[in-house]
């Protein structure tokens, strides 16, 4: 079996980490954000699955302590904002006597 470079699986996980994020900066439907849970549950699912992948890299010591953690929180981060940019925009709207 031929060894894995940290490199590389960073490389790897930044990949996944990256696609999860553009599913998330992709979903201009803000209706669909806000009363639709098949994107939540969707968006859950993958962050369940890379905190899993995450989690093996660091346990196998492919990565080192807390670079796993930064991806992860990165990744939460890009949500908080998709949410709290969706709350602004419907908020703005309500103020104007728009509903989006």
């Amino acid at each position: 079996m031929e060894n894995i470079s940290s490199d590389f699986a960073i490389k790897v996980l930044q990949e996944d980490a990256d696609r999860i994020k553009l599913l998330i900066r992709n979903q201009t439907n803000s209706l669909c954000i806000s009363q639709c849970k098949a994107f939540e549950e969707v968006v859950d699912t993958q962050m369940y699955g890379f905190s899993r992948q995450v989690f093996f890299a660091e346990k196998v010591g492919i990565l080192k302590q807390g670079e796993g953690q930064r991806m992860l929180s990165e990744l939460e981060a890009e949500l908080n904002r998709l949410y709290t940019d969706l709350y602004e925009t419907r908020q703005d709207l309500t103020d104007t006597g728009w509903e989006a």
